[in-house]
């Protein structure tokens, strides 16, 4: 049994201006000590995807259908109280995005990170804040940190604060989202190498949500490409970038710059992505894609193991 299952995940936001369909029949599977990436352009699903594994999606939204399994317990049919007891923090956790707004600006750094752990385990203060300390270590901070306010650190600083906040109640799976945004280049690869060493001594698997595909290769052994509230094509990082199928896919790929190997113009993929409240029928890639057929813009292409391992849905290859 997989440590995650989702099947035909549907998380919709009922808004006053129609039903935004922000993820729209996801299917993934996570084994434990795995690290898989989910990469898109902005708005496609990702933030969405990540807030319904915890089952904290925001109001006007709500998960409308599909199943949840983390360790073989479905999350959509637990109550909220038995999700905070069993799962969140114990089972899954999250890095979210933007750490200064994830972090309380009246409470010290401390005083956040042993708040979970007195609710939910039976340690003392003083316990507490010893696992505080070695959490704080553990992400490459001195001691005196838990002693500061959020407003007193670094970018850098607030980010490994919240990676520690993730940690606290050792979870088998631990979500990042956009775990480098607004971080110069050489803290981000602080943060990735952090990432890549809490991942080889502690065992626990990673999802990556990032739409910088530069960042994606660094951590991620498995890849699973999102555009309009639905996974594209999904495999090992190798296949995803080396033998691209979705056009889609292809296109991202040509829109990164490189130093070396295959050195080609850079492009950019012409269009919008579409209205969430109204999607177009068929492939929702269909109004910018370069190789649409007729049947593209008529029926959603099923989702297809074209190679062992290596999934797609697109009519170029579920015709063959």
């Amino acid at each position: 049994m997989a440590l995650l299952e989702v099947e035909n995940l549907r998380t919709y936001f009922y808004t006053l201006k129609g039903v935004v369909k922000a993820v729209d029949g996801v299917n993934l599977k996570l084994e434990k000590g795995q690290t898989l990436g989910i990469v898109g352009e902005s708005g496609c699903g990702k933030s969405t995807l990540a807030w319904s594994l915890l089952k904290l999606v925001p109001p006007p939204g709500r998960i409308v259908d599909g199943t949840i399994r983390i360790d073989g317990m479905d999350v959509t049919r637990m109550s909220e109280s038995e999700v905070r007891s069993k799962i969140r923090w114990k089972k899954i956790s999250m890095i979210f995005q933007g750490a200064m707004n994830a972090l309380n600006p009246v409470y010290t750094v401390g005083e956040q990170i042993i708040e979970p752990i007195l609710l939910h385990t039976d340690m003392t203060r003083e316990e507490a804040m010893e696992k505080a300390q070695e959490l704080i270590e553990a992400v490459g901070l001195p001691p005196e940190i838990l002693n500061r306010y959020p407003h007193e650190l670094s970018g850098g600083q607030k980010q490994r604060v919240v990676i520690a906040m993730a940690l606290v109640l050792d979870p088998d799976i631990v979500i990042a989202d956009e775990p480098t945004t607004a971080l110069d280049v050489v803290v981000q690869a602080q943060i990735l190498n952090l990432m890549k060493k809490l991942h080889r001594e502690r065992g626990m698997s990673i999802i990556l949500i990032t739409h910088d595909l530069g960042v994606v290769t660094e951590l991620s052994e498995y890849i699973a490409v999102m555009y309009a509230g639905k996974i594209v094509e999904f495999g090992k990082a190798e296949d995803i970038f080396l033998h691209p199928l979705h056009p889609y896919t292809q296109a991202l790929i040509r829109a990164v710059p490189r130093l070396k190997g295959d050195i080609h113009k850079l492009e950019y993929i012409p269009g919008q992505p579409p209205d969430l409240r109204n999607p177009p029928p068929g492939c929702r890639f269909a109004p910018r894609c370069k190789k649409v057929m007729d049947i593209c813009n008529r029926e959603e292409p099923p989702m297809i193991e074209y190679e062992k391992g290596h999934y797609v849905a697109c009519w170029l290859y579920a015709k063959r």
